[in-house]
């Protein structure tokens, strides 16, 4: 299967820059399981969720993991967290003019890193000081390449749930931006939690889509959760959710971390309903949603969506999926 199946064209006016005012104030394109379209409000999500339903969030936090840095010569180098691995130690990418080399330093403020591996695209880097304390201090909010403005004190508050708990993301499990708390306290809600990795901006680079290595993340499901899901019809709140669900069905593992690619053919175990946002061409995560959907019936949504100038990525509208 090639990954050129799944490239539309979009034009780049329709890239969200910003959220929408208020939160549940986007639009929402339902397909339901007969290929069928819907022009809907997210304010009628709650009327779509059924008796039977159980909605999983992903209850990540999104860290400052952008960090502005120089090396020794002076040079400019942009540092974006992938995850802590111990107090004062992280996988990190790293881009500059020239990359830095194994055994250099490179300096945020007074903080210096040091590196002291590779992991494929990744660096192992020891701060000499805190790093949860560093990425408070002098952190950015990691907006998406594709959104051209610095952070601003609206992205600190937007581009983070309002069910987030628990820290280690370093992208915003989107689909679940349009909440708010109104509307969560409508819904029976259950909670899971996985960090999205820096792996989630990575283009896929190879021509076949079966030669593609997904990025790890780290995932955590409560076995009591977990345990009611089973007699649920599970509707996700992201694909985030719906890859750490369907590791567990898959491996029976609860905790860990996941590599889980979802593509067309990929047999789902758990969910059954998707809520997501409107995905980059030839990405996973489309990829994703047209495994569960259809490829044909979704391809076809995302030119209706174009069609009627829905908003599209992070910051943009939502789109609701049944199987």
């Amino acid at each position: 299967m090639l990954v050129s199946e799944f490239d539309y064209a979009l034009p780049p006016e329709l890239i969200a820059q910003h959220p929408a005012p208020q939160r549940g104030a986007s639009r929402l394109l339902h397909l339901d399981a007969a290929g069928r379209l819907r022009d809907l409000r997210f304010a009628d999500f709650a009327d779509l969720v059924g008796p039977g339903d159980a909605v999983v969030v992903n209850d990540t936090r999104v860290i400052k993991a952008r960090l502005a840095g120089r090396k020794a010569s002076g040079g400019a180098v942009e540092i974006f967290l992938e995850r802590a691995t111990g107090p004062r130690a992280a996988l990190v990418l790293m881009r500059a003019s020239h990359p830095p080399r194994v055994g250099s330093e490179v300096f945020v403020e007074d903080v210096s890193l040091k590196i002291v591996g590779r992991r494929d695209d990744l660096y192992q880097v020891e701060f000499s000081k805190d790093v949860d304390a560093t990425l408070e201090r002098h952190g950015a909010v990691p907006l998406p390449p594709y959104i051209a403005h610095a952070p601003r004190a609206e992205d600190a508050e937007r581009y983070q749930t309002v069910y987030a708990a628990r820290p280690g993301a370093v992208a915003a499990p989107t689909a679940g931006l349009h909440f708010d708390d109104a509307l969560l306290n409508r819904l029976a809600v259950e909670r899971i939690t996985l960090h999205v990795g820096a792996g989630t901006f990575q283009p896929v680079r190879v021509a076949e889509i079966e030669k593609h290595r997904m990025h790890k993340e780290r995932y955590a499901i409560p076995p009591d959760a977990f345990q009611r899901l089973l007699k649920k019809r599970v509707l996700a709140v992201g694909t985030t959710t719906l890859r750490a669900l369907e590791t567990a069905a898959a491996t029976g593992k609860l905790e860990g971390e996941t590599d889980l690619f979802v593509y067309p053919g990929f047999e789902f175990r758990m969910v059954k309903r998707l809520l997501t946002n409107f995905h980059l061409p030839k990405s996973t995560l489309l990829m994703l949603a047209c495994a569960f959907g259809g490829t044909q019936n979704v391809m076809r949504a995302y030119a209706h969506a174009i069609e009627q100038r829905y908003r599209f990525f992070s910051y943009g509208d939502a789109m609701l999926i049944e199987r």
